[in-house]
């Protein structure tokens, strides 16, 4: 879609687990796109060689889409030098940005870079805004857990884009407030190594042991899911638009970036040229995106307009994708089963259901009949369960063929000059080139326009699509292999003008300690997660009187050490906050116990948050 100069820019930024993916993402309507460079994010399993990224820059930058690199641990002492060469190697391979926690990489010898301030620095304040602002940052991540109203206030205290999540997985810890993992597996969330605490089933007990609650999954929560309400963050300030994922496969990446590009683009349309997309072309899907048909644990707005009524924000079952509900058993053989079905049924789906212990679990099919099913290992289902479909053999056979191409737009003119022809091409951001052919050209015998506009309309497998030709030549003769030849060329420059012309976001310039926005705090705590002795200077310039650092600098960690600060509160979601009259039902003391893992609760009811410590 061609940008404007007046209109506000908005950016769908989706992730990528390779470059090949990140491709994928483009043609299927991102304007920016977030990878792992080789070490030092926080998806570890997740890196990827420079010539990897070298290639996703490569083609991101022929449509004016950007590629930002996820240098978002925490860095040791140790480790600051290889970050600091591997920045310059990013630098050289065409990254945009970077993606940053660790504030000690803002005093790094860096190269002309952009740096965008990781949701892991845990932004929940205009003060803290500001405060980031002042250090150099060109955008800011916010936390998922923010209402609108919250992200329109932190986006009016600064100059910088803000950027929010709208889609994907959800951590029930502030991001960068997570020290679960670290104390109780030794993995580090904030080094990319996240043993996933929160996902596991607990017993939920009182403070005598008795349970309340047994093997249930009471921290995982659902997927978030903003599709419908992406113009309300547009109100609040937000620009860029992330989705969760770096490590989904490739079909997930290409239906949900599908789902949210066709949304932006309804909104950007019905703005009257007050809004436009980031990034140039237009992306064609031969499917229709669906993101009920891809992973996920249920959805949930989240916090957007406040605290969701109790039941809404976990998936307490499984944390598992149970998939779509699909019909009801009837009756159960060990190699066959009867169910009335809501949906049409494929050799080679995959079904999954609750049985009688209450664990989701699930089979292949080996063939659909109608209403009967014959899996391909042995499964007895009581009558009654409900069956879910999590792989659509026929959606999945869709997904792993080519789903969407991107063009820019273009027109090409084609005009008399003299001593020959001169073809002129302009792109939709008004990048133009101009070639002549030299010779001349008799009179045409019959008319030469249908023909000549068919082969200026052509240009095969190149990244414009010709919308407009113009011919002021005329009823002269030019020969078709010429004529292809002139065009061929011109859009050949047409994509070096577009490649020599791209610019990389300019990085932010820091303020002087002195004058910079203050410090929210001067006692800075573990949940800053200070590692290296640059981010401890540089707290200490700006004013900090006390530094505690990170929790992966100790090797111990004491009884009623907070784990995770949470704004999702257990009490609210299963009804018994502490504030109504259900909340009696409860006791105040709680506890969470998986296998020899022993969590407490503590329930901040001023500030309506949950704390989780190690017992």
């Amino acid at each position: 879609m061609p940008r404007s100069d007046q209109a506000k820019q908005l950016e769908l930024l989706a992730p990528a687990r390779n470059a090949d993916i990140a491709i994928e993402a483009i043609r299927h309507g991102a304007d920016a796109v977030y990878i792992g460079p080789p070490s030092h994010g926080a998806r570890h399993v997740a890196s990827n060689s420079f010539d990897d990224l070298r290639r996703a820059t490569d083609f991101a930058h022929r449509f004016d889409t950007r590629i930002y690199a996820t240098v978002n641990t925490i860095v040791y002492d140790s480790g600051l030098a290889e970050v600091e060469r591997m920045i310059h190697q990013l630098y050289r391979c065409g990254i945009d940005a970077l993606i940053v926690q660790d504030l000690g990489i803002t005093r790094l010898d860096l190269p002309p870079m952009a740096l965008h301030a990781s949701t892991q620095c845990d932004i929940r304040t205009p003060a803290k805004a500001q405060f980031l602002q002042s250090l150099g940052f060109t955008r800011l991540v916010l936390p998922r857990e923010l209402t609108f109203d919250e992200i329109a206030d932190i986006a009016g205290a600064i100059t910088i884009p803000v950027e929010v999540f709208v889609h994907g997985a959800l951590c029930v810890s502030y991001s960068g407030d997570c020290r679960a993992s670290q104390a109780l597996k030794g993995r580090s969330a904030n080094r990319g190594e996240c043993a996933q605490i929160c996902r596991l089933p607990f017993d939920l007990t009182g403070p005598s042991g008795e349970k309340i609650i047994e093997r249930r999954h009471l921290l995982s929560l659902r997927d978030l899911n903003r599709l419908t309400s992406l113009d309300r963050l547009i109100e609040a300030g937000a620009t860029s638009f992330k989705i969760e994922g770096r490590l989904k496969d490739e079909a997930y990446v290409k239906n949900v970036v599908g789902a949210y590009s066709n949304a932006l683009n309804r909104i950007v349309d019905a703005s009257e040229g007050t809004l436009c997309r980031s990034s140039s072309g237009t992306s064609r899907l031969t499917f229709t995106p669906d993101p009920e048909k891809s992973f996920n644990r249920g959805f949930t707005g989240y916090f957007g307009y406040g605290n969701n009524p109790q039941g809404q924000m976990a998936s307490m079952l499984t944390p598992k994708w149970i998939g779509q509900p699909v019909g009801k058993v009837v009756r159960s053989q060990s190699n066959r089963i009867e169910a009335n079905l809501t949906a049409e049924l494929h050799n080679g789906d995959g079904l999954g259901y609750f049985d009688t212990n209450g664990q989701y679990t699930g089979f292949r099919l080996n063939k659909a009949d109608g209403n009967r099913l014959f899996p391909a290992s042995p499964a007895s289902i009581k009558p009654g369960t409900a069956l879910y479909r999590n792989t659509d053999k026929q959606w999945d056979d869709i997904m792993t063929r080519p789903t969407a191409s991107r063009t820019i737009s273009a027109r090409i003119e084609l005009y008399s000059v003299t001593g020959g022809i001169a073809l002129r091409i302009e792109d939709e951001d008004g990048n133009y080139t101009a070639l002549r052919l030299e010779g001349e050209f008799p009179k045409a015998q019959r008319d030469p326009l249908p023909h000549r506009a068919e082969i200026l309309a052509k240009t095969g497998g190149t990244d414009f699509r010709i919308e407009q030709v113009t011919d002021r030549c005329a009823d002269i003769f030019v020969p078709a292999a010429a004529l292809t030849e002139l065009r061929r060329q011109a859009v050949d420059s047409l994509q070096r003008v577009r490649r020599v012309t791209y610019e990389r976001e300019r990085p932010g310039q820091p303020s002087d300690p002195a004058t910079a926005s203050p410090l929210p705090s001067t006692v800075i705590t573990p949940s800053d997660n200070v590692a290296n002795h640059l981010a401890r200077d540089l707290y200490r310039q700006h004013g900090a009187t006390a530094i505690d650092m990170a929790i992966e600098t100790s090797d111990n960690v004491k009884p009623g050490t907070r784990l995770m600060t949470t704004r999702y509160c257990l009490r609210r979601e299963m009804n018994r906050c502490l504030k109504t009259a259900t909340g009696r039902l409860w006791p105040q003391q709680l506890t969470l116990q998986s296998g020899n893992i022993r969590l407490g609760l503590e329930f901040d009811c001023r500030n309506c948050r949950m704390h989780v410590v190690s017992l």
